[in-house]
Order: C-alpha cells, then structure tokens, then sequence
C-alpha cells in the first residue's frame, strides 16, 4: 500500500471510530470539498507568480521582487486587493447572468480537477468513466464564458463570449480524440486504470509515434481549450479591451483570472496522467537500480513535477508566439489538427491490433 493509501485509510479508520457510517461519507466528503477549494486557491496563486516570474525570465527582466522575498507575497497582495475592491458592474447589465457567470468556471474546473489522481488512491472522485466526465464537464465553462459576454450588455464583452463559443467546441474535439486514441491502448477510461497500465513503460513511449503525435495536438489544443496565448482571441486586449470580461472587477473578475490559471494546471495534469504517466516513476527496462532509486520519490512529488514541466511548456508557448488571427485560430482546427487526428487514431488502431505496443 503506498503513502497515500495509508494516509486515506488511516483518516476513514478514524472517522469511523468517531462518526456511524452515513455521516462518515458525509464528512469525508465535506473534507475532500475543502481540500480541493484550499488546493484551488494555493495552486492558482502559485501560477500567477510563475508565470510573472518566467515571463520576466523570457523578456529579460526582473519580474515582481518587492513584496515578499523574490516578491513572492506580490500575487497574494493583488488577490487581496481583489478580494476588497468594489465590483462595478453597468446598468444596463442583466445582474442575474452577470453575477452567475464567473461560478460556472469555477464549479466546472473544481469538477474537473476531482477525478485527476495525485498518487495511488489520492483522487476525488475516481469513476469508471472518468476520461468521459471529464471531458463533460470541462465543457461547462464555455457556457459561463458565453453568460458573461452577453450579460455584461457589451459589444466587446459579447464578440469575445461568441469566439469563445467558436473557438472552446472546435479545439474540443481534437482534446477529446486525442485522449481517445490513448484510451484505445489502455481499453478503460477510469484515470487509475490508465496510470496503473503504465507501471512498466509511460504510454508515450509503448504508443510509439502516434502517442507523440496525440501528445502534440493534446497539448496545442488544450493551450486553445484555456483560451491561452496564442490563442487567446477571447479576451485580445488590442481588439477587444478585455473580451469577455471587460465589464468585471474585483472578486468576480478574480474568478475568472483564477480559473484560467486552474484550467491550465487541469490540461498540463490530464497530458502528465494519460502520456507521462501521472504519479508512476520513470521505469527503464533492464536498470533495476535505477528503477529501485526512482520508486523512493512519492508519487505526488512524481505527479506534481511532470504537470509543473508542462506547465513550464504553456508557459514558453505564451512568450514566445504571436497571437493568431481568428480565422487562422478555427483553419489551423478544422484543416490541420481534426484531419490529423483522425488519422491518428487510425494508426494506433492498427498498432493495438498488431500487439506493437507490448
């Protein structure tokens, strides 16, 4: 049993010598919503200030270094003046879909997040169809985002909801075929099946060429799916101001700053769990020292490490590309990435059929 097991086995062993057996459930359960809630605050103030700080890196500057050593208490004095700013919002905005809108990208990224495993039975909500929830509700929060622009009663505010739209249910599709065509070498769609079925090889590596590829397009169309730079046509500060949140300040507009951050911890930890991996150690054939030396490092640590690489790699992506215009955003989708990937998984169809991925 590994150090997460015992540690959830020891705290339901507890509650069940305190509590009878229903409000245990019922506790666990109110636990595991606050941990999540503590994570999703600690985990996107931590990425603000690494993207401020690898931004500064790229662009050969300092970056925050005042408040705080390193500056690292900066993110949390922005936060806090969110937090304790005003909202303004307009007249003539619907106040009930204004207001509602920023909690669907919320509740859809804490959904989200709460069947990803972070080490050996450390998972929310680990289901059977965990790969298909996900996909569903992730989803969501196109639909907050399309409430927000038309609630705000704003031009610009409702150009970037309708991109948005556009863009989130066409690069969804190369998301969701992507995952597939690694699903088809695990043949579950539960994400602790999937992990355990790399124990010995990551599937980036027993899928051989189809798997990079899939690894390659999931990771271009989840950056698209986080409406992150280059392709954040949603917001395009020079064309639209802010997009879809133009008419948002202070903690409503920190829920959607949050969740984009979130969203992309999301994407980097599902490509760190269904190629890399997830909590498994790095295992060579043959080198069983080396394997041995690998199995000492948690699997938390395991996971935690390869999401913050890919991270890292939306990161470099941001400050590196120019943005895309809107009609290179959805050809570069339905010319390039759909073809391609339905090619793909035709390729690693033949490959499971042919047993090369043993």
């Amino acid at each position: 049993m590994h150090g997460t097991e015992r540690f959830t086995a020891t705290v339901h062993e507890w509650l069940l010598s305190i509590f009878t057996a229903g409000t245990t459930h019922f506790v666990e359960m109110v636990l595991i919503g606050l941990a999540y809630l503590g994570f999703f605050a600690i985990a996107g103030l931590a990425l603000v200030y690494l993207e401020r700080r690898i931004a500064a890196f790229f662009q050969v500057r300092l970056g925050p270094n005042r408040v705080g050593p390193q500056g690292m208490f900066q993110t949390l004095a922005d936060a806090l003046k969110l937090v304790a700013k005003e909202p303004i919002g307009t007249k003539k905005a619907d106040s009930f879909l204004y207001s509602l809108a920023p909690y669907f990208l919320i509740i859809s990224s804490l959904m989200a997040i709460s069947v990803i495993p972070m080490g050996a039975g450390f998972s929310g909500f680990d289901i059977d169809v965990g790969v298909f929830f996900l996909i569903a509700v992730s989803s969501i929060g196109v639909l907050g985002i399309l409430i927000a622009g038309w609630g705000s009663y704003n031009k610009y505010a409702l150009i970037g909801a309708l991109r948005s739209g556009a863009q989130m249910i066409s690069y969804e599709l190369s998301v969701g075929l992507s995952l597939l065509t690694m699903i088809l070498l695990v043949g579950s769609l539960r994400f602790s099946d999937i992990v355990q079925s790399q124990s010995d090889y990551w599937l980036i590596f027993k899928g051989h060429i189809p798997a990079l590829i899939a690894f390659i397009i999931f990771i271009i169309s989840g950056t698209a799916e986080s409406n992150r730079t280059p392709f954040d046509l949603v917001e395009a500060e020079s064309e639209l101001g802010a997009g879809f949140h133009s008419e948002y300040s202070g903690i409503q507009f920190a829920f959607f700053f949050l969740s984009e951050f979130i969203n992309m911890f999301i994407i980097s930890a599902v490509a760190a769990t269904v190629f890399w991996g997830g909590w498994m150690p790095l295992h060579l054939g043959g080198f069983s020292g080396f394997n041995q030396t690998m199995d000492y490092i948690p699997g938390p640590i395991w996971f935690l490490g390869k999401t913050g690489v890919i991270i890292f790699l939306m990161m470099w992506f941001r400050w590196t590309f120019p943005r895309l215009r809107i009609d290179q955003l959805m050809k570069l989708e339905w010319k390039y990435l759909l073809p391609l990937n339905l090619i793909n998984i035709l390729i690693m169809a033949f490959v499971v059929w042919m047993g090369w991925h043993l």
